[in-house]
């Protein structure tokens, strides 16, 4: 059971980022005997350090607005909500070089039990959980595990930290070179013949005498599983479970998105070498810890509903001493 920092007196429905990283840092979590690979009783360990990496989150894409920061500066953020997101599974998975391989797998949106496979009705039952529609795993470090059946919450992530955005891209069916490209196209003007929007020459000479393969042509656009990287989280909502990023995030309104922790904002120290995995992690500007092994709905009860982060930006308009 968590045990948080407790507030001398109520506090108030926003609170800033100093307040919140005070909270997050100081969530102690009781320890337990370490389980074996079969078991999905692990044990949570106190506290996030540079070589851990965290289980990601399941949400949906509600749409795009704007905030306004305290010096009034126009922030487009892309609204994320977690929707009855819960551990479901605890991997654990010894490769052929006898290295292992941690992941937990984690499962969101309920959906109707008639409509749910007998194979996924036994997962879910195992589990302790209600029916799900979309189920997916995030690689984690060993000492990441979280129980089977924990809630996780929007407060998993920090205000001002940054976190990758994976998902199906909007498709647009087939396209031509201009627009899948971005070719300039040929001449508008007179002398070219109903080839304005063509490509133009696509091989060679008769040497080779074919066409390379990766040319870019026209074909199929969008329809892809793409990643967007390194998107701030503006604000936190506790009691709603949404997140605000700043910027847009693939896919269209209301489909799911995997988000998890940036991997390239977090800037390297000391030696760095990702093939042999020797790199350490250091947390944004303005954060100086977050939710480990992750941000759950009990946690979420004793903190504030809405958490925002700080703005570093000076605004144009303030007096420079």
């Amino acid at each position: 059971m968590l045990r948080l920092w407790a507030f001398s007196q109520k506090p108030s429905p926003h609170i800033s980022l100093s307040v919140s990283r005070r909270i997050h840092s100081t969530a102690v979590s009781k320890a337990a005997p370490v389980p074996t690979p079969n078991s999905t009783d692990f044990a949570a360990p106190q506290k996030w350090h540079p070589h851990s990496i965290r289980t990601g989150v399941i949400a949906r894409k509600r749409g795009m607005t704007s905030v306004w920061n305290d010096q009034g500066v126009r922030i487009p953020v892309t609204v994320l909500q977690l929707e009855s997101c819960q551990v479901t599974a605890n991997i654990v998975t010894v490769r052929k070089d006898q290295s292992e391989y941690h992941a937990v797998q984690v499962a969101a949106s309920d959906k109707p039990a008639k409509s749910t496979t007998r194979q996924m009705k036994g997962h879910f039952r195992t589990a302790q959980v209600p029916p799900k529609r979309i189920v997916r795993e995030f690689p984690v470090t060993p000492d990441a595990h979280v129980p089977v059946g924990t809630t996780l919450s929007a407060i998993h992530f920090v205000p001002g930290q940054f976190v990758d955005v994976a998902a199906k891209s909007i498709g647009k069916g087939f396209a031509g070179g201009m627009k899948r490209w971005g070719f300039k196209g040929l001449r508008a003007s007179h002398g070219v013949s109903v080839s304005h929007r063509k490509i133009g020459a696509t091989g060679a000479h008769q040497d080779p005498g074919r066409v390379w393969p990766g040319k870019k042509m026209p074909g199929r656009l969008g329809g892809e599983r793409i990643t967007t990287q390194n998107l701030a989280v503006i604000r936190v909502d506790s009691s709603l479970n949404l997140i605000y990023v700043k910027g847009a995030v693939p896919g269209v309104d209301d489909a799911h998105v995997l988000v998890k922790d940036a991997k390239k904002k977090l800037v390297a120290l000391g030696q760095h070498n990702q093939t042999k995995g020797l790199y350490e992690k250091v947390l944004p500007k303005g954060v100086d810890d977050l939710p480990f092994p992750a941000g759950t709905s009990e946690m979420a009860k004793a903190l504030p509903s809405i958490i925002e982060a700080p703005s570093y930006r000076k605004s144009p308009f303030i007096a420079q001493e």
